[in-house]
């Protein structure tokens, strides 16, 4: 019994000595993993089962706030979920699609310009919020002082000004419009990286073994050789997507926005959590969200992670 335990002992003396370092350098990461990340998941999962209103001790109720989320709740089936899956087939795909395109696009051009113009493009994700509250309230006000409202009306498109942001037949696609300009996040630069780092001599190659052009070396060189990068992109491109619900209560100046045009699921989630006061069934929405964002996720590791 001795003899086991002190050569239990020098072998965790042995593994402190060759891992303890690189377990105390993460050891401050992962413990804010877990407070941060991790417990508020199990908790927004536990309170999903759960009737809460921040007063009163949560009762469980079980599966109940899930049921009427699928099956009573009109304005989740009929605006938010039809909203939240349109916003992100057009701004998810639309956004990294757009950022691969400006990526490749700057890698072409010599240091100096690549950067002055990685840094405007890169500049609107960092100042959105304030942006969309000076610039783009400015160019879609609804009276006849709103810029693009000034602009048609000098030029006789409209007769009287058009309520932009309040109208439900524009609000949808002003958020896209707004939400693609700001899109260009860390993902963009990954990607710009990802670009440069790939080895010249392989497009020397490739021309060598009868690729004869630009969209071949994109397809059979570039978009192989940065599957890291264009994971990671992905990721970032379905989480900001998924959670951008606040352009819409911005713009629009109301949660719900009008007629319920710019709903979406973060938002009913802020509406049933924050305004309703019901935890447990906001938690629920939360929880089927992180799903939606997981599976999705999933596709993108299948198309861009590693083959091996």
């Amino acid at each position: 019994m001795v003899n086991n335990s002190i050569q239990r002992t020098s072998k965790f003396r042995l593994f402190l000595a060759k891992e303890g370092n690189a377990y105390a350098f993460i050891s401050g990461y992962a413990l804010m993993f877990i407070i941060f990340i991790v417990v508020p998941v199990l908790l927004a999962v536990l309170l999903s089962f759960t009737l809460f209103d921040t007063i009163q001790f949560p009762t469980f109720i079980g599966l109940k706030n899930y049921v009427t989320l699928l099956t009573q709740d009109d304005i989740f089936m009929k605006y938010v979920l039809p909203n939240t899956i349109e916003f992100a087939v057009i701004v998810g795909p639309g956004g990294y699609l757009l950022s691969f395109i400006l990526a490749w696009m700057l890698a072409q051009l010599p240091h100096l310009p690549r950067t002055i113009l990685a840094l405007i493009l890169y500049s609107p994700s960092m100042t959105s919020g304030v942006a969309m509250s000076v610039v783009w309230l400015s160019i879609f006000s609804g009276d006849q002082n709103g810029y693009l409202n000034s602009l048609m009306l000098n030029y006789n498109f409209i007769q009287e000004p058009i309520q932009w942001l309040q109208s439900p037949q524009y609000l949808m696609p002003i958020m896209i419009i707004v939400t693609l300009w700001s899109s260009m996040g860390v993902g963009f630069l990954a990607m710009l990286a990802g670009i440069l780092e790939i080895n010249p001599e392989m497009y020397e190659a490739g021309a060598l073994d009868g690729i004869s052009n630009r969209f071949q070396e994109i397809i059979y060189i570039t978009i192989p050789s940065m599957r890291p990068q264009m994971l990671f992109g992905a990721v970032m491109a379905i989480v900001s997507t998924f959670q951008a619900g606040a352009i819409g209560v911005t713009l629009s100046g109301a949660n719900p926005t009008p007629q319920y045009a710019g709903q979406l699921i973060v938002n009913h989630i802020e509406d049933y959590g924050f305004l309703r006061y019901e935890m447990g069934y906001a938690a629920a929405i939360s929880v089927v969200l992180l799903l939606m964002v997981l599976i999705f996720a999933r596709v993108a590791n299948s198309l861009f992670g590693s083959r091996e």
